[in-house]
């Protein structure tokens, strides 16, 4: 079977001045507000997995914990790390004009695909933290790119590209599974099938694979802890789980109703539209929808295909507007609609960034009616979680030092302070040494499989636990304090106590205390 390259199809040209322009907005946006909160809870986790670099962890693959190594190599502020998402958000943008512009794009698609990805709510607040999330939609859309390169130029051996940018997903983010999933049905249900002939695209799942292995031989030899993770959340009832409605309702919502037309535009575009061509990828966000809505997924799952739509949404409508007489060669349509992707802009950034001052932001995400609903069950508090996260931490250690330093001092050398998450354990080792505090110890997620490492104590400084469950390992229980944060979640609005006398060494009770909530 022949399998060289067909000769490429025209494609447009670049625009440089578009994409410097919207991706230097994107950038400037995230670097402008990337301290005005504090630390969230999982960015100060990533840094400890940082610090305990592995093939694996309890929850999550391992690259986050490449990427805070790196931010730790510059110094670990919160600069540094907001800005490497912000880095990555604005790839995002520049993936979406580089996809507009292989779609067969022009000048007006490439700007209106780059704003569109820029412009929507929920890119907006996944590229102002430091997390999983943000990196995610680069390798996903960089093996959309490589996917729509094979359908032009029918050259297989691009799948090699593909099962990179797969596996490096994959060691980014488990969910890219089902990504490389819903792209193999799609294979199956559209001409590309025609593909499965060919060993390039078995050599690039191959690929994927082998990049993968080492974190899957991480899971094995420590006995599957995301998936005991997993089952435990399904088992507790953790998350929130939607109806239809609302879950396509918190859809629309989180990329903006007036976006809308845009990634429906696309989707029908690739599904019946002039980019038919390209069917493959419309089926694959199909069964990528129907396979998130079936397992019940968190609304922002689903966030790293929509910059697919919305480049083919920008390039269907362009070619409407060149077609349609009362629109072709004028200037007046395609200014409106760069202008209401604007007006999306400018009223979803300040819900969706530390723009505005707590009590502020919430009367403005009042006022539109665009406050998040809860993710997980026992997130309360009086702002959204993503935001909510960003207080407390360093007030948390404050106090905790300065029970600490109350202590005498023979008997400092005895007490260890137990973080009961691993936000409070990543607080603690991020601000401690600052105070003179020892490493947090913490049995939550990958820091049980770190240890209480060489504790020999007796003592405990305890947080964020009751009474009872602390009693039942400890001789004695006092509380010595109550952290509050007015902006902080309720969950770490808790007592702090001191557990005197362990029953039995930490290294004996380390089992009994691990926990995947």
């Amino acid at each position: 079977m022949n399998n060289r390259p067909a000769v490429d199809p025209f494609v447009p040209k670049l625009d440089g001045r578009i994409v410097a322009l919207i991706v230097g907005a994107k950038l400037l946006v995230h670097l402008a507000t990337c301290d005005r909160y504090g630390y969230f809870r999982d960015e100060l986790y990533f840094l400890d997995c940082a610090r305990n670099l592995a093939w694996g962890y309890a929850d999550h693959a391992p690259l986050i914990a490449v990427y805070g190594k790196v931010a730790l190599l510059l110094g670990g502020s919160l600069p540094v790390l907001r800005g490497i998402a912000g880095l990555a958000g604005a790839g995002l943008v520049m993936l979406a004009i580089v996809l507009a512009r292989e779609l067969g794009g022009g000048r007006f698609a490439q700007a209106l695909a780059g704003l569109t990805v820029l412009a929507a709510p929920m890119n907006l607040a996944i590229a102002s933290l430091f997390t999983m999330n943000v990196f995610e939609p680069l390798y996903w859309m960089g093996a959309v790119l490589v996917l729509v390169r094979i359908v032009k130029t029918q050259d297989s051996r691009l799948w090699l590209w593909w099962g990179l940018l797969v596996g490096l997903g994959l060691m980014n983010k488990h969910s890219t599974v089902f990504f490389g999933f819903s792209v193999v049905v799609a294979l199956a249900l559209s001409p590309e099938r025609r593909e499965f002939l060919r060993p390039w695209v078995w050599l690039g799942g191959t690929v994927a694979l082998l990049i993968f292995l080492p974190n899957v031989i991480w899971q094995v030899t420590h006995d599957w802890p995301t998936l005991e993770m997993l089952d435990r959340a399904r088992t507790t009832g953790r998350n929130v789980v939607l109806g239809p409605a609302a879950f396509v309702g918190q859809q629309v919502l989180a990329f903006h109703p007036l976006l809308l037309p845009v990634w429906l535009t696309g989707l029908a575009a690739l599904l019946f539209g002039r980019l038919k061509q390209f069917r493959v990828l419309g089926i694959a966000f199909a069964v990528f929808f129907a396979v998130m809505f079936a397992m019940k997924a968190k609304v922002y799952y689903l966030a790293p295909v929509y910059p697919l739509l919305f480049a083919a949404g920008a390039v269907a409508i362009e070619g409407h507007l060149e077609r349609w007489r009362w629109a072709r060669g004028r200037l007046l349509p395609r200014a409106l609609l760069v202008g209401l992707v604007v007006l999306v802009f400018a009223t979803s950034a300040p819900a969706m960034l530390p723009i505005l001052a707590p009590a502020q932001l919430i009367a403005y995400q009042e006022a539109l009616g665009v406050r998040a609903g809860k993710t997980e069950v026992r997130h309360v508090g009086p702002l959204e979680q993503r935001f909510g996260d960003q207080f407390g931490w360093e007030e948390l250690v404050a106090e905790v030092a300065a029970i600490y330093d109350a202590l005498p001092v023979e008997q400092r050398a005895r007490t260890g302070i137990f973080a009961s998450n691993y936000g409070e354990a990543g607080a603690l080792n991020l601000f401690g040494p600052k105070y003179g505090l020892p490493p947090s110890i913490c049995a939550h997620l990958s820091h049980y499989f770190w240890g209480p490492k060489d504790f020999q104590g007796d003592t405990l400084i305890w947080l964020q636990w009751s009474r009872e469950g602390i009693a039942h390992h400890c001789q004695t229980v006092e509380e010595v304090g109550r952290h509050s944060h007015p902006w902080g979640m309720a969950e770490e609005n808790r007592s702090i106590y001191i557990c005197r006398g362990l029953k039995k060494p930490l290294s004996e009770l380390w089992p009994t205390l691990k926990h995947y909530d």
